[in-house]
């Protein structure tokens, strides 16, 4: 690429970043291994940036890499391997009660893969259920019934955590 295609990317990159990382963060639960992923995602992209740039919605295209990177790490055997119990979270949560945000991630985390990357393109992205069908390359049924598991399943551990700290 050259100077100008850089300056193009690095313009179309910066601004998106912080939306990439918590789309990352709450994919695999780890700000650390959510930054890896956005750094896979993007080297992907800038060796791809022609067709980025030329699709219909470079942003789409976007999180579509950062989705199928996450997927990729998710069927690698490394990636259910803890070296430590926590990890400290940088950031905070934008003003969310402490327990609630936990008690959020706590339940994302349980829930499978597909069904986390659902939840995330179809709510913190706001994506629709056409465009997370393409990003996760599956048929617009197969998201619906993903998003009604996922969210059924959402509910059913946030309220058993609500119990849970009420008790």
């Amino acid at each position: 690429m050259g100077r100008a295609d850089d300056d193009e990317y690095v313009a179309f990159v910066q601004p998106r970043m912080p939306q990439l990382r918590r789309a990352a963060y709450l994919l695999c639960g780890d700000w650390w291994r959510g930054d890896d992923l956005v750094q896979r995602a993007l080297t992907d992209a800038y060796v791809h940036w022609g067709r980025v740039r030329g699709a219909d919605s470079p942003d789409a295209y976007l999180r579509t890499i950062l989705v199928h990177r996450f997927i990729d790490e998710q069927r690698a055997g490394w990636s259910r391997v803890k070296l430590v119990e926590a990890t400290p979270e940088p950031g905070g949560d934008g003003g969310v009660e402490p327990a609630v945000s936990v008690d959020l991630r706590t339940a994302l985390a349980r829930l499978p893969v597909r069904q986390r990357a659902v939840l995330v393109l179809r709510f913190l992205c706001d994506m629709s259920v056409e465009q997370t069908a393409e990003a996760m390359n599956c048929s617009t049924g197969t998201v619906k019934s993903q998003t009604f598991a996922a969210l059924a399943s959402m509910r059913r551990l946030l309220a058993r955590a609500e119990g849970s700290r009420h008790e």
